[in-house]
């Protein structure tokens, strides 16, 4: 009896194992990153492409959104926004230090909230 419990426990353990989720390899994902000019752009999209398991970042002057497409099993939009955060553009989430806002060129600077 106790090795049919056993078995029926085993079985039942390696279901749930299999049923965990799986990071995605091609998530998409639009965030906000502030910045004005397309010297904004390429900084913001250089940032991000600088983080491994960023496959694709693309930002859009106009609304100001960041589409991008990353290995989840490699990064997170987390590590992405604080990379672009580095560069003095704020993002919905990270935003940029003073030191690193300030650096920026003068046509880039943005009007923070």
């Amino acid at each position: 009896m106790k090795n049919i419990i056993l078995i029926i426990v085993v079985i039942f353990t390696g279901f749930s194992v299999q049923a965990q989720e799986k990071k995605n390899k091609n998530a998409k994902y639009v965030t906000i990153v502030n910045g004005n000019c397309e010297q904004c752009q390429k900084r913001i999209q250089k940032a991000a492409y600088s983080v491994a398991g960023v496959k694709s970042a693309s930002w859009n002057l106009e609304t100001h959104q960041l589409n991008l497409i990353i290995n989840e099993e490699k990064t997170s939009t987390l590590l992405v926004k604080k990379a672009i955060a580095k560069v003095g553009h704020d993002t919905d989430e990270v935003k940029a230090t003073a030191e690193d806002y300030n650096n920026l060129h003068h046509c880039c600077l943005y009007e923070r909230n």
